[in-house]
């Protein structure tokens, strides 16, 4: 019986759509593009397999997902006793709903990859990374609209959504607006964090093409753009990872520092980079100036970290209940609507130390996974199997890319975002294709 159309057609939208924050609707709180696909991906799926025989046997790794399902699910009923007000109420629904479905999508898409072809998993990786692609171009886009007067978001994102948005204004040096894309993810570090994936899966992948691929040329401006991307977002939290990445891939990839393959995207990003700078260095000198100074917003990041002994010496074990810093954070300052600035801090506020450590053992299980596909392409190398060629690489720069967006989200929460979700999917899935071979 022939799988339904829809049901990939679904499922590869989502993944390409899992940036694209500020496309959303605001109907039962705020639904995006992303999650409208990945409903529609469930649906269709279970409809799909009704109609089929049953299979009992159940994937190890989405056996082991639905443990963490029940993990997560255990820990935050238990923190929802915590909850003291009906805003607390109203953001844990919302916040639960929203993860219900992204890991839904996780289980149930790693249940699918694994059923599929090597070559529909290398379509969906293009897909994701694709997607973040276009969201840089659009952000670059954006970028040069605003500095010529126009508002990017009012042409494209506004039609759709009937909601204000535009790109991000820093500041102004001598009366000259300092803009910061944020693209379609609706802010220039969450933009920045993103493109870590791309950027880091792909370099590894582009430094072990053999002679004369076509892709070699491709993917050198690819890697040149999205770098160029990293840079016009001005986001500190996007270089930290970017670096700590790097570091990562120097270990496998140190030989290859200064061959003309790792050379010849970074010449391609500091020709441009060179000359904008080049003719504006008053500018860029104050709007770096900046960046690399200790302002307020940086003690902001810093400041949100001094809630974790206020909350560990309340609410010890559980936290004060899922998707709930905001109204904590109100109730201490008076400021509505403001999120935890760092991804760690929001686990042990709203999870405590018990869902801390499970999410710990989460990621812990993705690195084994990660260790595994390594090994795959290790093994596969030692048969001479000329696919080793691009899993070892691919490992590694997943490796990085995770590492990185662990660094990254030290001051930001992207991981809590669907995008994310859709990451983990394809690092676990990755060692069950190769193990085939």
């Amino acid at each position: 019986m022939r799988e339904s159309p829809l049901v990939p057609f679904f499922f590869l939208a989502a993944v390409f759509c899992a940036t694209f924050e500020k496309v959303h609707w605001n109907v039962l709180g705020q639904v995006s593009i992303a999650d409208i696909a990945s409903l529609c991906f469930l649906g269709v799926y279970a409809l799909d397999r009704l109609g089929r025989p049953a299979n009992s046997r159940v994937p190890r790794t989405a056996a082991m997902l639905l443990v963490f399902l029940g993990g997560f699910l255990l820990v935050n009923l238990v923190g929802f006793f915590n909850l003291e007000t009906t805003q607390a109420l109203d953001q844990f629904v919302k916040g639960i709903v929203k993860w219900l479905i992204h890991f839904g999508f996780l289980v149930v898409g790693v249940v699918y990859l694994v059923s599929r072809t090597r070559a529909f998993y290398w379509r969906t990786l293009a897909w994701f990374l694709g997607g973040i692609g276009v969201n840089a171009a659009y952000g670059i886009v954006q970028l040069l609209a605003a500095q010529s007067g126009h508002n990017l978001d009012s042409v494209f994102v506004k039609p759709l959504t009937r909601g204000a948005s535009q790109i991000n204004i820093y500041g102004a040096v001598n009366g000259a607006n300092v803009y910061r894309p944020n693209a379609l993810t609706g802010d220039p570090n969450h933009l920045a964090i993103m493109v870590l994936l791309p950027l880091l899966i792909l370099t590894p992948i582009y430094l072990r093409l053999e002679r004369g691929h076509r892709w070699r040329v491709r993917l050198a401006v690819l890697i040149a753009f999205l770098l160029i991307a990293e840079l016009a977002s001005l986001s500190r939290s996007g270089a930290l990872g970017l670096a700590i990445g790097a570091i990562v891939l120097l270990f496998p990839y140190r030989h290859l520092l200064f061959s003309r393959l790792a050379v010849l995207p970074l010449v391609l990003v500091v020709l441009p980079v060179g000359y904008a700078v080049w003719r504006r260095r008053h500018f860029f000198d104050v709007v770096i100036s900046s960046r690399l100074s200790h302002g307020p917003g940086s003690s902001t990041h810093l400041d949100v970290y001094k809630f974790i002994p206020k909350i560990l010496h309340s609410h010890p074990f559980f936290g004060l209940g899922f998707n709930n810093f905001s109204v904590y954070y109100e109730f201490v300052t008076g400021k509505t609507n403001w999120g935890p600035h760092s991804y760690y801090v929001a686990l042990v506020v709203e999870g405590g130390v018990v869902g801390t450590a499970l999410f710990a053992v989460f990621l812990w299980y993705l690195f084994v996974r990660l260790g595994a596909a390594r090994r795959v392409g290790k093994a596969l190398a030692a048969a001479s199997n000329p696919l080793a060629a691009r899993v070892r690489p691919l490992a590694w720069g997943m490796t990085a890319a995770l590492l990185a967006t662990m660094a990254a989200n030290i001051f930001y929460l992207t991981m809590s975002f669907f995008y994310f979700y859709v990451f983990a999917m394809l690092v676990l899935v990755t060692p069950s294709v190769y193990a085939r071979e």
